[in-house]
């Protein structure tokens, strides 16, 4: 598969949670044999699995439901239905995924350095997180 199919950012909100919109987009992708090679390994892991364990359901959970729905809205109703979480537990979340590499992690932030020069983009000072990084290289900023 060559041509890559961009998920949207995790800077997209559904039923208040970030990063969800995302992990939809990249379940739909991946049944319909178009997630692109880049984003398989991931599938339900990294950032999937910030929100798998913050919202308190299973890959497996997540992925039956996106096979069984037609649009995100359905996804979004089963979300609201099954994942009772307040607002400051959803924000919890994102700020947990957004400020990753966290301050001190050595580890990560020289993988978010590598990760920015083999995509051309060590120059850019202003990506500082992997969600900027992602943004970034999926031509959003």
């Amino acid at each position: 598969m060559n041509e890559i199919v961009f998920p949207r950012s995790a800077r997209e909100t559904m039923d208040g949670w970030r990063h969800l919109p995302r992990y939809v987009d990249k379940i739909r992708l991946h049944l319909a044999g178009k997630l692109h090679s880049d984003y398989t390994e991931n599938l339900g892991e990294g950032f999937d699995g910030i929100w798998l364990q913050f919202a308190g359901v299973t890959h497996e959970q997540m992925m039956g439901v996106v096979k069984n729905s037609i649009t995100d809205g359905q996804v979004c109703d089963w979300v609201r239905q099954n994942v009772k979480k307040s607002a400051a537990e959803k924000e919890a979340h994102w700020q947990e995924t957004l400020h990753r590499p966290k301050p001190g992690n050595a580890e990560g932030a020289a993988r978010l350095r590598m990760r920015k020069e083999q995509s051309g983009l060590a120059h850019r000072n202003d990506i500082q997180t992997f969600v900027d990084y992602i943004d970034a290289d999926e031509k959003r900023i």
